[in-house]
């Protein structure tokens, strides 16, 4: 049999690296449970978001690494079955999920159904159900071969992005005229712009990006104004506003809260690009932080519509979504590939630099 391997980090010292020999993995099996080869799986900045956030979000806790004070970075990707003990569950079939950046994983599928199952595996116990759920490629509706990148790079990402727009509208957008959102650039950003763009609701969608990135973020034409950070000070500060914080920079943040002050409506949290920049949301100015967990309101409106009824809506936004992001001229999203360790760790490495062009999107595999 093949060798298996990982990646890990140190979990307060994300620049701190190793790949390790996974063995473990490639154990005989027991009964009831699965293997799976990680074929390709997506590394974007919502991955930092995932290790910035590890110990606070629990991301750390659903692949345990075996060495002490070290991580597994969930990825979003395919993989085929291997080796099945499960009923329901063939080898050579393919399924999307949450995975490690390693090389194979061992399921223990529960709820097996034509369209997937769900890990229960003993340490995923407690964890967001969304993250263990496993879809089957072959009964998926929205799965593409042709676009399996696309899916891996941008279909979580957009499922931020769609529940955040439908949080904000089911508060009447906390009666604000203008959403301002950082890390503009980023995936999930464009993401939750275009969601809002969609909606012809008359909000003014400003943009905050790095000087690089300027060019790209206003090429996208779902906001209506991109600035630089610096820039902020620039705009008025007359109008009820919404701040959606991609970046998670503390410095942006108080820029914005500081701002706007009692102007601002409402403080959305979302992600960790700006990792080093992180620090504590209190006494600031305005409305305090709230951070936004994506499988709680997915839960919420799984309660309101039904899954199928969740289902149909985002899968209506993410063809839509599609259309610009797969455009024959100028495509929001171009595809980079990559295989083996050093491509693993150039990218991620980049990733945390903050270097990675917008518009690229990078797919991976060890």
């Amino acid at each position: 049999m093949t060798n298996a391997s990982g990646f890990i980090v140190q979990r307060n010292q994300l620049r701190e690296t190793r790949f390790i020999d996974d063995a473990s993995v490639l154990a005989p099996l027991g009964e009831g449970a699965v293997r799976l080869r990680i074929d390709v799986f997506a590394l974007t900045s919502n991955n930092i978001t995932y290790a910035a956030f590890g110990d606070a979000m629990k991301y750390w806790d659903f692949f345990p690494s075996g060495v002490d004070g070290w991580g597994r970075i969930p990825v979003w990707g395919f993989a085929n079955v291997t080796e099945s003990r499960c009923e329901g569950v063939a080898a050579g079939e393919r399924f999307y999920g949450y995975f490690p950046m390693s090389s194979h994983l061992v399921v223990q599928p529960e709820r097996v159904r034509e369209s997937g199952f769900v890990d229960s595996a003993a340490h995923r116990q407690g964890l967001a159900v969304v993250y263990n759920q496993y879809t089957r490629c072959s009964a998926d509706p929205a799965y593409s071969a042709a676009h399996e990148a696309q899916q891996a790079l941008l279909r979580p990402l957009f499922m931020t992005s769609f529940l955040i727009d439908d949080f904000l509208a089911d508060e009447g957008f906390f009666d604000a005229s203008t959403v301002i959102m950082s890390s503009a650039s980023s995936k999930t950003a464009y993401g939750t712009a275009f969601c809002l763009s969609q909606r012809k609701s008359g909000l003014k969608l400003i943009g905050l990006t790095s000087p690089n990135n300027i060019a790209f973020t206003e090429s996208l034409g779902c906001y209506d104004q991109v600035l630089s950070y610096d820039a902020l000070p620039t705009l008025a500060a007359t109008q009820r506003t919404v701040y959606v914080d991609f970046s998670g920079s503390a410095p942006v943040r108080l820029a914005v809260h500081t701002h706007f002050n009692e102007q601002l409506a409402y403080s959305c949290a979302v992600g960790g690009t700006h990792w080093e920049q992180r620090g504590s949301g209190k006494g600031l100015p305005g409305p305090a932080p709230v951070l936004f967990f994506a499988p709680s309101r997915s839960q919420k409106r799984i309660a309101d519509w039904g899954g199928a009824g969740l289902q149909q809506r985002t899968a209506q936004a993410w063809q839509a979504f599609m259309k610009p992001v797969t455009a024959a001229q100028q495509p929001w999203l171009q595809v980079v590939r990559g295989e083996g360790q050093a491509d693993v760790l150039k990218t991620y490495l980049a990733l945390l630099d903050n270097t990675v062009p917008a518009r690229e999107g990078h797919l991976l595999s060890l």
